[in-house]
């Protein structure tokens, strides 16, 4: 006898999305669908959605074939939008923009992935909704839709009947977080520990790597922290950052002292230890690998300046988290 599955998922794939993120909400699916890693959709169903059936090219460049035409929305129990480049979000078919209204007059729930909010807040779907988006795009997203401020501190949002993650790896968290609630949390936990994720985190749990400690609304002050952001690992100087930005030095750092009180170096340094912080709170991963990947010249540099902002070197404040986490 065939049973119905019971979680049923339409993805709408925009032109130049993100294979990753697609990937892994599509994989938590696949293995949570069947026994072992058979991958028949029983509990699970998925199927890629589109208009025309011609294949849709990602960000990388790989196409994928969708395998079903648009139909009605209420054949799932969710659809699905997968975002990627910004620069082509603008360029999603008229008759998806339709199916995904008649999925929201329907009460069918809408995820959005990667880009995939600001494409829901582009064709008016989000209004009145938090939606969350990574750290990376957030100043995208307040370029793009003025008055909006998008939650970029956490790596997924559920709020009502609109899902949004940040990508990559948040979206095997979110998919984890939909299996958990229709099929169960051992299908979750078996997906997740089959990808090599060690347990699944909540909505609220921060997005890995750059806090968003600083904010500014000042046009300048917010590029320049993009790039800092964007280049931990092989950080740059104030110089280069004028170069950039094309303004001479000391413009850019007036305005860093009038918005944060604090020097373009001071700041970039500061983004670079909270990097480190997050690395030593979440990873097994050594002092000298964790400067390497904040842009310090070796570990006695990175205990160095640590220790000055901080108080203590890295391993004592690696120490007394691990005491803090188990009392």
């Amino acid at each position: 006898m065939k049973h119905e599955p019971v979680l049923k998922v339409g993805f709408i794939l925009a032109r130049r999305f993100t294979l990753s993120a697609f990937a892994n909400f599509i994989d938590v699916l696949r293995l949570a669908a069947d026994e072992g890693d058979r991958s028949r959709p029983i509990r699970c169903s998925w199927h890629v959605l589109s208009a025309t059936m011609n294949p849709v090219t990602s960000s990388c460049g790989i196409p994928v074939q969708p395998d079903e035409r648009l139909g009605e929305p209420s054949d799932f129990d969710y659809v699905v939008v997968v975002g990627g480049l910004i620069s082509a979000i603008e360029d999603l078919n008229l008759d998806y923009i339709a199916y995904l209204k008649r999925a929201a007059r329907a009460n069918v729930p809408i995820v959005g992935v990667c880009t995939g909010a600001f494409i829901l807040h582009r064709v008016g779907l989000m209004d009145g909704y938090r939606c969350c988006v990574s750290w990376f795009h957030h100043d995208d997203f307040l370029e793009q839709f003025n008055g909006l401020i998008p939650v970029s501190d956490q790596i997924f949002v559920v709020d009502r009947d609109r899902l949004t993650c940040s990508g990559g790896a948040s979206s095997a968290h979110l998919a984890a977080f939909l299996v958990d609630r229709h099929v169960g949390q051992a299908a979750a936990r078996k997906s997740l520990n089959i990808m090599i994720i060690d347990e699944a985190r909540a909505p609220e749990d921060p997005q890995p790597g750059l806090p968003l400690e600083f904010t500014t609304s000042d046009p300048l002050v917010r590029k320049a922290l993009h790039l800092f952001r964007q280049n931990v690992s092989t950080p740059v100087t104030v110089a280069t950052l004028s170069e950039r930005l094309n303004v001479s030095r000391r413009r850019l750092e007036r305005h860093f002292k009038a918005e944060l009180q604090l020097s373009p170096a001071d700041v970039g340094i500061s983004v670079r230890l909270s990097v480190a912080r997050h690395c030593l709170e979440s990873t097994d991963d050594s002092v000298t690998r964790i400067a390497a990947e904040t842009g310090f010249c070796d570990a006695s540099h990175l205990s160095k300046v640590f220790r000055a902002r901080e108080g203590e070197t890295p391993l004592q404040y690696r120490q007394r988290i691990e005491r803090r986490k188990r009392a």
